[in-house]
């Protein structure tokens, strides 16, 4: 099922939410205290400095590189990743950003579904292999299969899997199951080797904690734990024995929103805080940004338009969805379910017709600042806004690293269809713009069916969310109204201070939304609507008709 960043069957969760005990830090709270917000995203590490009312007082950006191998592998370094945070800390501190002594608490929010294998010390044995990464099919496949097959999997596991954990890995190998499988499989040494294998999230908390440890959360997406008893999840004998994932290998488990203790000393020097600063569990992207947007109560919806995109509320029940890809989880939020799905690519799309076709990456890399891209794409969304809706036409198909929700098909893939030779660049931004609003419309169909009933308003978050143009492009696309975030892009890291802050005692769930701001709202354009509803038809038929010729010009990769 998803990932990413995902999935879930039926119980009731626990009754309504009570105010947490207060947590002594040791640390005196003053006025301005704060907490440092970390975001691992895909491209770049995120940091924030934020207070416990949810107030953005700076951040800072340290871009990250990732490698895309030829064999469906995406990998990163995990020693960057913790460079960088160093990096951007530093700077925030010199910058007068905050004082060292205002900050009481750390928090990471990160990619989720990724697999860092670590030695005794913590120490890396290989690059991290993050969501994107699809060597682990096979072997996940073989791990499925069974008797009376059903979309891939046997009817026996699949029930097993549904039923504990409330969803079933994907079968496109991109979980941490699938990651794990593959080193077992085709790197024995380093499998062999390996103390633990965290997760991004977890790997940055054993740096801050010196723990091996991972909350309920993060950790569904290894399909070992039995999710049905929210306030105390384990590992599950079957489950192990069945994926053949070992028990040692897994570091150990704790709630979501738990303090893990203070800094280790070395990182405090590394950060240049006080060993007194309190580290607390975080959460994978996709959760965060749920607390993030604001939309914490039952069924409210946000939808977040960034490298990859998912459309997600929080609900209160367990349930699965495995025609589509989509199911509850654990949230970042104790005691809480969140409807979990993911769709590969998004804001990808925008950055890559940027960098690969409209513009050379190298030239841009040699000849331009961080300023001027965001500039570029300013200028891009000015010629798409000389385009009518519907770009005359151009649809564009999303999927340049295959689908999640809600369909499951690694070999997908995307492209433009119905260009002439009238077609402009400005039809061909806003064409990417409609081409990710199609997909989420498809993906909202499913969701609003999930939770039966209508979803009338969502709010929006990511980089995408920054653009007007987009914002009401998704608001004409899913006819609904579309309430963009202040400061979206933001959005993960307000979501791990929010909960820092309830783990610290400091906040309630009940005062997050009206601690998020709402910048604007976009009412969908009735004179828009016909049109956009034949786009998604045929949107949804380039698929139908495509997928086979897809399978088959893609086969070799995924094998």
């Amino acid at each position: 099922m998803p990932s990413s960043d995902r999935q879930r069957s039926w119980a009731r969760t626990t009754g309504p939410l009570l105010a947490p005990a207060r947590y002594s830090t040791g640390v005196p709270t003053s006025a301005n205290a704060s907490i440092l917000a970390i975001d691992l995203g895909t491209s770049a590490v995120k940091l924030a400095v934020v207070t416990l009312r949810g107030k953005i007082l700076g951040g800072d950006v340290e871009p990250i590189e990732l490698e895309l191998l030829p064999d469906g592998g995406a990998e990163q370094d995990p020693e960057s990743w913790w460079t960088a945070i160093i990096r951007g800390t530093r700077r925030m501190l010199d910058k007068g950003v905050i004082s060292a002594e205002d900050i009481i608490g750390i928090n990471v929010s990160s990619q989720w579904s990724g697999t860092v294998a670590v030695d005794e010390r913590g120490k890396p044995l290989r690059p991290a292999i993050i969501w994107m990464d699809s060597r682990g099919a096979p072997h996940v496949r073989r791990v499925a299969n069974g008797l009376i097959p059903i979309e891939g999997y046997g009817l026996a596991r699949l029930l097993t899997w549904v039923r504990l954990t409330g969803g079933a890995p994907t079968l496109s190998g991109k979980d941490p199951l699938g990651h794990i499988l593959y080193l077992q499989s085709e790197h024995p040494e380093i499998y062999r080797n390996t103390y633990k294998f965290l997760e991004p999230k977890d790997f940055l908390n054993l740096r801050l904690s010196g723990r091996f440890a991972s909350s309920y959360d993060s950790i569904t997406l290894h399909w070992v734990t039995d999710n049905r008893d929210l306030k105390r999840i384990t590992y599950d004998e079957r489950l192990l024995q069945m994926t053949g994932m070992p028990r040692e290998k897994l570091p150990d488990l704790v709630p979501a929103a738990t303090v893990l203790g203070p800094l280790q000393p070395e990182a405090a020097r590394a950060l240049g805080l006080s060993d007194k600063v309190q580290v607390i569990t975080g959460a994978p992207d996709i959760l965060a940004a749920a607390v993030g947007s604001g939309a914490v109560r039952d069924h409210e919806p946000h939808l977040c338009i960034g490298t990859s995109s998912w459309l997600s509320c929080h609900v209160p029940y367990k349930k699965t969805d495995v025609l589509h890809q989509m199911g509850t989880l654990p949230s970042a939020l104790p005691g809480r379910y969140l409807l979990s799905n993911e769709q590969e690519s998004a804001g990808i799309c925008l950055s890559f017709l940027k960098d690969n076709i409209l513009f050379g990456h190298e030239e841009l890399s040699n000849n331009s600042t961080d300023q001027e891209s965001v500039d570029l794409y300013k200028v891009l969304e000015k010629e798409a806004e000389r385009v009518p809706p519907g770009s005359d036409r151009l649809i564009f198909m999303p999927w340049l690293n295959g689908e999640r929700s809600p369909v499951d098909d690694q070999r997908l893939r995307g492209g433009f269809f119905n260009q002439s030779l009238k077609t402009t660049r400005g039809h061909m931004v806003r064409a990417v713009l409609e081409g990710v609003a199609y997909n989420s419309r498809w993906l909202f169909t499913y969701v609003e069916k999930f939770v039966g009933r209508r979803l009338d308003s969502i709010r929006i978050i990511g980089g995408g969310a920054r653009s007007k143009l987009w914002c009401q492009t998704v608001a004409d696309v899913l006819d609904r109204r579309i309430l963009q975030v202040d400061e979206p892009v933001l959005a993960n890291a307000r979501g791990a201070a929010f909960q820092a802050a309830v783990a610290l005692g400091h906040l309630t769930v009940d005062e997050i939304p009206s601690l998020v701001p709402i910048a604007n709202t976009f009412e969908p354009n009735p004179k828009n609507r016909g049109l956009y509803d034949e786009l998604f038809r045929e949107f949804v038929n380039l698929y139908k008709c495509n997928k086979a010729i897809f399978a088959r010009l893609n086969r070799a990769r995924s094998a």
